[in-house]
């Protein structure tokens, strides 16, 4: 244990966040001594809202693809260059920690821990009504007390966002809970679920495309005993501070379905044919930017596809039962994948 106090030291990856970034940067200035923002490419005004807020650090990152590893890295080096000890905190742009963050006592549970301590926090998803959440499948490592050596060490997508060395000191936290506000701007939320499923075709070829359906509609499979009432405490700390984060400035142009044409253009329509992200017209969506011969983008499926994208969003909510995944044994069969 170090007698110097720890500074705390949010990291988080953005693009095109200018709908939700101004909520994130109000609450965690309150209890971050810095925020490093590593920003890729983005062609909104993110840059110039992080540069508003006098604990920001803005790294600029150039990198086109998508590659969760990269970008973290990227952070995690920025972090490390701050004298003295610091406890990494990774936090998204669409995430707030529940308010028991603000108090000192909190502070100090992170503070008093030793070097090599991963705290792992729950976290939970915010309903579209402001009301309700359900909890997410696991605990993530909201924070890491850094020893300046352990490596990080991620996959491309969906891995763990902070340093989780395999001999740290492993602590479940209670409180201050991740709250994600994802959901909250639902069709912001299916856009981009609709370029996961095309990231995972390109990246992961032999993904099964049922595989693929079940794992980015999780969220049409939530049952009402799954939900819990918000506690007032959540959004009422910050209200009294005058941040309303229950406010949703909804995003009328997520960035995600111009980088899907963007891959129709160089794949071909056919090529995603078998994910179901045929809900929208993506002729109109061409036409809207400009792109060269918009038809082109019509949808490529025939009626077993249509019938079967239909029969999986029927079956979400059951997609555990015998019968359902016997079934979906066949057509991953029929589907050939």
């Amino acid at each position: 244990m170090t007698s110097q106090i720890p500074k705390l030291i949010c990291v988080t990856p953005i693009r095109n966040e200018s709908k939700i970034l101004d909520k994130f940067l109000e609450c965690t200035s309150l209890w971050a001594d810095n925020i490093i923002i590593s920003d890729q490419c983005s062609e909104d005004n993110s840059r110039e809202i992080a540069a508003r807020y006098p604990k920001v650090t803005l790294v600029e990152n150039f990198e086109k693809e998508y590659n969760e590893k990269q970008v973290r890295q990227i952070l995690i080096d920025e972090a490390r260059k701050i004298d003295g000890p610091k406890i990494i905190f990774a936090v998204d742009a669409d995430e707030v920690l529940t308010p028991e963050m603000l108090l000192e006592s909190e502070k100090e549970k992170f503070s008093n821990a030793m070097q090599r301590t991963v705290f792992m926090a729950k976290f939970v998803n915010i309903c579209p009504d402001m009301k309700h959440y359900w909890d997410g499948p696991l605990r993530l490592p909201l924070a890491f007390y850094d020893d300046g050596i352990s490596q990080f060490e991620a996959e491309k997508i969906h891995t763990f966002r902070n340093i989780c060395p395999e001999n740290a000191v492993n602590i479940n936290i209670e409180s201050p809970k991740i709250m994600h506000f994802q959901f909250t701007d639902w069709e912001r939320m299916e856009s981009k679920h609709r370029w996961y499923q095309c990231w995972e075709r390109i990246n992961n070829p032999k993904k099964s495309a049922i595989e693929i359906y079940r794992g980015y509609h999780h969220m049409y499979s939530i049952n009402q005993n799954e939900l819990h009432d918000i506690p007032d405490l959540w959004f009422d700390e910050y209200k009294k501070i005058g941040i309303n984060i229950d406010a949703i400035n909804k995003d009328k142009e997520p960035y995600w379905d111009k980088t899907v044409l963007d891959y129709f253009n160089k794949y071909g329509t056919d090529f995603f044919k078998k994910e179901a992200i045929w809900d929208v017209n993506w002729v109109e969506k061409a036409n809207y930017y400009k792109y060269k011969n918009p038809e082109q983008f019509r949808d490529p499926r025939n009626r077993f596809q249509k019938f079967i994208h239909e029969w999986l969003k029927k079956t979400q909510s059951d997609y555990n039962k015998l019968g359902v995944r016997i079934i979906s044994k066949l057509i991953k069969i029929l589907f050939k994948q």
